[in-house]
């Protein structure tokens, strides 16, 4: 299992990092949801010819989903 330096140690110093589980870090983005944007451009002696720009989200069913109302007896 991979180990990677992405979260900080403390509010205090954000310039230092701890390692965090990809698990981890694959749990917390997918409660909370994330979105990948990039746009491609293909072209030919500085001429654009196609420009491609993509968007993907990235989260779970239940952090996408609106809570339920609770039910009264």
């Amino acid at each position: 299992m991979g180990v990677t330096t992405l979260a900080p140690n403390s509010a205090d110093d954000p310039l230092t990092y701890r390692p965090v589980a990809l698990v981890d870090l694959l749990d917390r983005v997918l409660a909370t949801g994330v979105v990948i944007t990039g746009d491609i451009t293909l072209a030919i002696a500085d001429i654009d010819l196609v420009r491609i720009s993509l968007r993907a989200l990235i989260a779970s069913v239940g952090a996408l989903a609106p809570p339920e109302p609770e039910a009264t007896a």
